[in-house]
């Protein structure tokens, strides 16, 4: 098996403002064209085969553009590794009590940078920053794991947009493409296309060697790919329901949840007034089926039911929509009764 500590780009040789030509499967390289990384890495791609790779590994694949109309969304996010505090109020205000123990774990986040990765733009959090996007727009996604003190390659991997193979985010052992892994220290870009049936929110998250640790550390985000032109809601938050548990964390016990924050007070306080269109995203995040309900209020499902506390399962995602006609403060939380007692709750005020 190729030695995945060396990056295909450092393979071939690629560093930053070199201005000579390499020639990589028969084509030339400019290396001091802007573009140059991402071309050579798709073209070390398609000769780094191993032996008795199929034929659906020697495709190559354009980047996509946006369809008439669209534009491009440009992100630069970061991936790193921080301390996390999952309670920093150190209460739980539901039960009016102190959450006693340890609570800080070292925790892997994407973090949204300013363009280049010139500057932090927000500070490193669980979940990552939410992309927006319309139909016939593309996400070009700038992606740079900078948790060198991790020592593991990462991704980002998404759902629901339409994306190549070269931006499937996903490591495949020998079959792994240029997109599969991003050593500490390394960048690359993804583009995904917004296409109709797109139209949703939907999870991103590492895909790499290690993904499955690495996701429950904290390195999610959403996604929201819109309608062209609709309208946003007038207040949205996306939730994720997950639990902490102590073979991650090395805490001395588990913690349910949500956006990385367990109990009311240090969950996502949401706020809104009569009259709004409220949108609650619920994503679940974990290895278990999560319920999501509201106290004082009802909603459609897809299929126009009117629910108060739809099931979400690994990586599902529910939408609670409403127009918000009863104030007051109100408790959101997994109605799994040892989820909800053990902090996967929080407070939803509408004021009148």
């Amino acid at each position: 098996m190729p030695d995945r500590s060396t990056t295909r780009r450092s393979f071939f040789g690629l560093s930053a403002g070199a201005a000579f030509l390499c020639t990589i499967g028969g084509q030339e390289v400019r290396l001091d064209d802007p573009d140059a990384a991402r071309k050579a890495d798709v073209l070390a791609a398609q000769v780094e085969r191993p032996p008795g790779a199929a034929p659906q590994d020697a495709l190559t694949f354009p980047t996509p553009e946006p369809q008439p109309g669209g534009r491009k969304r440009e992100y630069w996010i970061q991936a790193r590794t921080r301390g996390w505090d999952v309670a920093p109020t150190g209460r739980d205000d539901w039960h009016g009590r102190p959450i006693p123990g340890k609570r800080n774990f070292r925790a892997l986040v994407y973090q949204l940078m300013k363009p280049g990765f010139a500057a932090p733009n927000g500070p490193p959090l669980m979940p990552g920053p939410t992309l927006y996007a319309e139909v016939g727009d593309t996400l070009v996604v700038h992606f740079r794991n900078a948790a060198t003190t991790l020592g593991q390659a990462l991704t980002l991997h998404p759902h629901g947009v339409r994306y190549t193979p070269d931006y499937d985010g996903v490591y495949l052992g020998e079959h792994t493409r240029v997109g599969g892994f991003i050593a500490p220290g390394e960048e690359f870009t993804y583009t995904w296309e917004a296409t109709p049936d797109s139209v949703g929110v939907w999870p991103y998250h590492d895909h790499g060697p290690n993904h499955t640790l690495n996701t429950f550390r904290g390195a999610f985000g959403a996604i929201v790919i819109r309608e062209r032109g609709a309208k946003p809601p007038d207040v949205e938050q996306v939730l994720f329901l997950h639990q902490l548990l102590p073979p991650v964390t090395e805490l001395p016990r588990a913690f349910q949840a949500i956006n990385g924050r367990t109990a009311a007070g240090n969950t996502p306080t949401i706020q809104s007034r009569v009259g709004q269109d409220v949108a609650l995203h619920v994503i679940g995040m974990d290895n278990n089926f999560h319920d999501f309900h509201i106290h004082g209020h009802r909603w459609k499902d897809a299929a126009g039911a009117f629910v108060d506390t739809p099931t979400v399962g690994p990586n599902e995602t529910i939408t609670a929509r409403f127009v918000e006609d009863n104030p007051g403060r109100w408790l959101y939380h997994c109605h799994v009764f040892s989820h909800q007692d053990a902090g996967m709750a929080g407070w939803y005020m509408a004021s009148p």
